[in-house]
């Protein structure tokens, strides 16, 4: 394992507890559970229950039954194997309660998608801080963090879609048809939730096929081309509202996917096998102003200097 990286390690699980409403009386436990959590299926959750996983109203479920309404359900999951993440990072602002760093790629900001203790919030508790907002684990750079409750709830409504927060971020993504060098594209369309076969729903860019949808969130981002070379354009990518996922589906929605994005792919189309968590496209928050308390100051950190290499690497694994 190389210095700077937390090596791979189970953890100790993860207790989910569920008060099951009225309306749920007569459903089997498994169907009501699979509709809940739609990353399983009710043969997966009957699975679990068998293995005796779930408790009911504090005692052991071994059999799937029907529901009457009102129980407390529980689900232990097992401990499972985490990955290997940077545990390292360079700190750009540090005032006493705002901490801002620059996030490495691979670190993954809360718990989820397969990590519970790898993550930035486990990694910070030795400083107090906590983060404000998230990034995704392969994106890196201006990740701000706060060590007070007042604090991080002022910023966090800096970075909702009308607070005063300026991100920019620069992303590698396939040729962007009509954008030239010094020019701006603005793109305004919705980021909706489609269907998933692994996790029930996700969101992505508004479907050519007229697929069922179930939300859809308004979404701002501004494209600037930086550079144009043969394996693609890198963009400054400015965005007023931080949707998820926003810049990967906006490219994705013009035609122009992240090089190196497993999930989202040409033609508006999602792959069926990657999951949001998974890597190997290059995206880098770059810069953060407007903020408060450090209005007069622009918070800017460069992509690592290994992004170009990376950048080729993940190319040649397309192909």
């Amino acid at each position: 394992m190389k210095a700077g990286w937390r090596e791979a390690a189970f953890n100790n699980g993860w207790t989910y507890r569920d008060r099951v409403p009225r309306s749920a009386a007569g459903i089997l436990v498994s169907e009501w559970l699979a509709d809940r959590y739609r990353h399983s299926d009710a043969v997966l959750w009957q699975q679990r229950i068998a293995a005796g996983e779930l408790d009911w109203n504090g005692a052991l479920l071994a059999v799937d039954r029907a529901l009457q309404g009102g129980e407390t359900l529980c689900w232990r999951r097992p401990p499972w194997l985490e990955k290997a993440i940077p545990d390292q990072w360079e700190t750009i602002h540090d005032d006493g309660d705002l901490l801002v760093i620059n996030k490495p790629s691979g670190l993954p900001v809360m718990p989820g998608g397969g990590f519970l203790h790898h993550t930035l919030m486990a990694l910070l508790e030795p400083t107090g801080a906590r983060p404000v907002h998230r990034l995704g684990r392969f994106t890196s750079g201006l990740q701000v963090c706060a060590r007070t409750p007042q604090t991080r709830a002022l910023w966090s409504k800096q970075f909702r879609p009308d607070g005063g927060c300026r991100k920019v971020y620069q992303a590698w993504s396939q040729r962007v048809p009509g954008l030239e060098l010094g020019q701006c594209l603005t793109v305004s369309s919705d980021v909706v939730e489609r269907p998933h076969p692994l996790l029930g729903w996700i969101w992505g860019p508004e479907p050519f096929d007229g697929a069922p949808i179930c939300k859809r969130l308004s979404a701002h981002s501004e494209l600037e081309l930086l550079e144009r070379r043969a394996e693609g354009d890198r963009l400054q990518v400015t965005i007023t509202t931080g949707r998820p996922h926003q810049i990967r589906i906006h490219l994705a929605q013009l035609g122009s996917p992240l090089l190196g994005d497993p999930l989202y792919l040409m033609n508006r189309e999602i792959s069926a096998t990657a999951t949001p968590g998974d890597g190997g496209y290059r995206l880098h928050a770059w810069r953060l102003s407007g903020l408060p308390h450090l209005r007069e100051l622009n918070l800017l950190v460069d992509p690592p200097s290994e992004g170009d290499q990376a950048l080729r690497n993940s190319i040649k694994r397309e192909k």
